[in-house]
């Protein structure tokens, strides 16, 4: 089911103030506490709201060495490498792509001597035939959804 513009509104809500009660936002928005905690319940159900937890800086927790390694796998070895994957504690996200590689993974490290450890360790990984790594050098667009929400909640353009 498609968001609509009371959807709209309140993702916004929860992207701008995500520490503010359901009631508050109920009250923000002038509808129902039990409209809004039902669109919710919806929300999450269809996958839009995928979680509540808050966002944690990797540079604040000791990691500030970001990295992303594209993995080549063997043929038909993918869930097996991505399994492994999973229990790299510094791999904060995976994906399977296309193009140059099979995976692409996020991945934190203290420094860069910690990155090269854990790229040794990828490389080490059975199925994984080789690996290319870009170190990023800073941040120019933070991870967001708010423009996505907005454009949504917009009437389409004739």
């Amino acid at each position: 089911m498609p968001v609509d513009e009371l959807d709209t509104r309140i993702l916004r809500l929860l992207l701008e103030q995500p520490r503010t009660s359901v009631r508050e936002y109920a009250r923000i928005l002038g509808v129902a506490r039990g409209t809004l905690q039902a669109r919710l319940d919806r929300l999450e159900r269809d996958g839009v709201i995928t979680g509540t937890a808050p966002a944690l800086s990797p540079a604040a927790l000791g990691h500030p060495v970001l990295a992303f390694v594209h993995i080549e796998v063997t043929q038909g070895h993918l869930d097996e490498v991505g399994d492994l994957l999973a229990a790299v504690p510094e791999i904060v996200e995976a994906f399977s792509i296309t193009g140059g590689g099979d995976l692409l993974a996020r991945v934190v490290a203290r420094d860069n001597g910690h990155l090269e450890d854990v790229v040794q360790k990828l490389i080490s990984m059975p199925g994984v035939v080789r690996t290319r790594t870009e170190v990023a050098l800073r941040e120019r667009v933070s991870h967001r959804m708010l423009p996505l929400v907005e454009s949504i909640g917009r009437p389409a353009r004739g």
